[in-house]
């Protein structure tokens, strides 16, 4: 029993990696969720994407998400992630791997392109375990946002309510513009 119990958590561990090779996660990621050798993993990964691994560090700054775009996209995978964290009892990889696949596709629905890689996804999850980002909720829309943990959230405007001067150009601020006003409109509806 104990034999094919490691067969099938080894098998497990390769489903996964071979999700997030698929997701174009670095190989650094796949060592830290799973328990295969590097080599192991080194082949995995040259057979599913037909290339090498890059190479390089992670990310490893929180000011990435802080910035305009980036801050949009990775608040709407953060509440993804959020939100399956409470609803679905997933190991926490796989939480992060089904809350990307969400983002993705809502991206990919309003025809943009993704901002934020499954590694950065990865990575921002570990940032907010650590205390180094949080979410905050925007005074005006009530939508929660990443920020750093020891900013004043009292008065806090997200990027969506108050977006740089030059955002009002590209077919981001566009959709971004028309995904507010559906949702304000919505709420409008749901108050009367």
């Amino acid at each position: 029993m104990a034999r094919t119990k490691s067969i099938l958590t080894e098998a497990r561990q390769i489903e996964r990696a071979v999700t997030l090779i698929q997701l174009g996660a670095r190989l650094q990621v796949l060592e830290s969720e799973t328990d295969l050798s590097y080599e192991r993993l080194l082949r995995l990964y040259k057979e599913v994407a037909g290339k090498s691994p890059s190479k390089g560090q992670l990310p490893f700054s929180t000011d990435w998400f802080m910035t305009w775009q980036p801050n949009i996209h990775s608040s709407l995978f953060l509440n993804i992630h959020e939100y399956l964290n409470k609803a679905a009892a997933l190991d926490e990889i796989d939480n992060v791997i089904k809350a990307y696949q969400l983002y993705s596709e809502q991206i990919q629905a309003h025809g943009l392109e993704p901002l934020l890689s499954v590694t950065r996804a990865w990575r921002l999850v570990k940032f907010v375990d650590n205390g180094m980002l949080t979410m905050t909720e925007c005074s005006k829309c009530g939508g929660h946002f990443v920020t750093h943990p020891h900013e004043i959230t009292r008065h806090f405007v997200c990027g969506l309510c108050n977006p740089p001067a030059r955002a009002g150009k590209g077919k981001l601020a566009g959709s971004l513009q028309r995904g507010r006003s559906e949702c304000e409109d919505s709420h409008a509806d749901a108050a009367h």
